[in-house]
């Protein structure tokens, strides 16, 4: 049997890719495929060379490259052969067209996971009111790029670049240790602080660690859909309380703890996730008071601490835990920028190990670079003088934003100036189909969400977050009047 190699191989002697290794890996699906099979003679370098227009070194290095893996065989006065070990493959017909590319389906079923089923956010370009990203543009790259400089160009690359503590760069640790002591009134070592790639990692892997399937986490009636996500992921059933304006309705809570067991409560108190509102006091010394009581972790998601515009802001939950009863993660994502996957879990230290031990089996340590150049950051000041610096830069596009719906837009926005945060809790007048205006607002050049993702189940809020921080007060105002445009082309 003669194969036509001219028109089963297609050579691209322009790609970046070497010829023979495209010569060598088409051979190779083509006896995988059956179509060239076991102890079919393969045609003779020169012969091969000629039918495909290149020089006969290029096919003797893809022959063997072929024989390197075990595909070929040569026999001394013969020739060469597909190997003879190989087993029978019901040859597939041949395709005249392009070379045969991976497929869209498995051949193999797998469960499709409802609890996965969520919209990717990313980073909007253009005009936009984004989820409540942080401006890229104020980044301390410079410092950065220094601080990545020096740590490659001196000492031992092994212990520098090698595999390092799975827990985190020590001198991360140690910096994260001491500031979030100086802002949080936490009081930590390094011990217990563990480094992750963003806080949902940190939140992946308490959910994984504490939950088993069956057990209680309580969320507020809107919460973060990833925190909701991880619970179901790790068997948990996903329990809600009502919110108002002063945060988690404790007394709810409470009353759902007499009926049944609690095992874990996930709350964003100090700019709740999406309504940024504050959980008041006398509700935070009562959730303490209740976790004592039922014993139920609280997991803390303290993703944006450091933007409060009122003075000293609250201090979390943990800093007020006497009972090893709070887990507390962070995230520089949203404080610096989403390329940056550097969060923390604080715990006490019985738990950080626990943890370390289980994030070992999805990733051996973080960015060791990365960490050490963050820590850098901290030590000289430079991580201080950007959060100085932005919170400056969003407290002014936050005041000029919120005017600016208030005189553009007050028959179809309602909203309360936030006290901290990047993003403003806006509610739309009913006659106003959000999904529609973010679908027209788009075409008009203006990002905006239709805030779907926040609705609890069986209600419409008509509500969505209209992030302020990513974008100059030049840009919000352009915003602004997009969005004034396409309000009124829609009445």
């Amino acid at each position: 049997m003669t194969l036509p190699f001219k028109t089963l191989i297609q050579l691209d002697k322009a790609a970046a890719q070497p010829v023979y290794e495209q010569l060598s890996g088409q051979l190779g699906q083509l006896i995988r495929a059956g179509t060239l099979p076991a102890r079919q003679r393969l045609p003779g370098t020169r012969q091969l060379a000629l039918w495909l227009g290149v020089h006969r070194q290029t096919v003797v290095a893809a022959y063997d490259d072929l024989l390197a893996q075990g595909w070929i065989e040569s026999r001394p006065g013969s020739g060469t052969f597909v190997a003879s070990h190989l087993p029978n493959i019901q040859p597939q017909p041949l395709d005249a067209g392009t070379p045969t590319r991976m497929g869209t389906q498995t051949g193999f079923a797998f469960a499709r996971r409802v609890e996965l089923e969520r919209p990717v956010l990313s980073s909007p370009v253009g005009l936009r009111f984004d989820d409540g990203f942080p401006d890229a543009r104020l980044a301390p790259l410079d410092s950065m790029s220094r601080a990545y400089r020096s740590y490659l160009h001196w000492g031992n690359p092994q212990a520098h670049v090698g595999y390092g503590d799975v827990k985190g760069h020590p001198l991360l640790r140690e910096e994260l240790s001491k500031y979030l002591n100086a802002t949080r009134g936490l009081r930590t070592t390094p011990d217990n602080i563990l480094i992750t790639r963003g806080s949902i990692m940190g939140l992946y892997l308490s959910c994984q660690v504490l939950l088993q399937p069956g057990d209680v986490v309580v969320t507020g009636e809107t919460t973060w859909a990833g925190a909701t996500m991880n619970a179901r992921r790790a068997g948990a059933t996903v329990h809600t309380v009502p919110m108002d304006e002063h945060g988690l309705d404790v007394d709810a809570l409470a009353h759902l703890c007499e009926r049944q067991s609690v095992r874990m409560v996930y709350v964003t108190p100090h700019h709740h996730y999406p309504t940024t509102v504050t959980l008041r006091a006398d509700r935070r010394v009562r959730l303490l008071q209740l976790a004592e009581q039922y014993r139920f972790a609280v997991l803390e998601d303290d993703y944006d601490f450091d933007y409060h515009y009122l003075g000293r802001p609250i201090l979390p939950l943990a800093s007020a835990d006497r009972h090893g009863l709070v887990i507390y993660v962070g995230s520089l994502t949203k404080s610096v920028s989403p390329g940056f996957r550097v969060g923390y879990v604080v715990a006490p230290t019985d738990l950080i190990d626990e943890l370390a031990r289980f994030r070992r089996i999805i990733d051996r340590q973080g960015d060791i670079v990365l960490e050490y150049a963050v820590g850098q950051l901290f030590h000289t000041g430079e991580m201080k003088r950007h959060f100085r610096k932005s919170l400056r830069a969003y407290q002014s596009r936050r005041d000029h934003v919120c005017a600016m719906l208030t005189h553009e837009l007050p028959d179809w926005v309602q909203f309360q100036k936030p006290d901290g945060g990047m993003a403003i809790w806006a509610t739309f007048d009913p006659a106003v189909d959000l999904a529609r205006l973010a679908e027209r607002a788009l075409r008009a050049g203006l990002y905006l969400s239709p805030g779907l993702v926040h609705n609890p189940a069986g209600k419409w809020l008509n509500s969505t977050r209209l992030g302020f921080a990513s974008s100059t007060e030049d840009e919000l105002t352009q915003a602004v009047a997009v969005l004034k445009r396409v309000l009124e082309m829609g009445k």
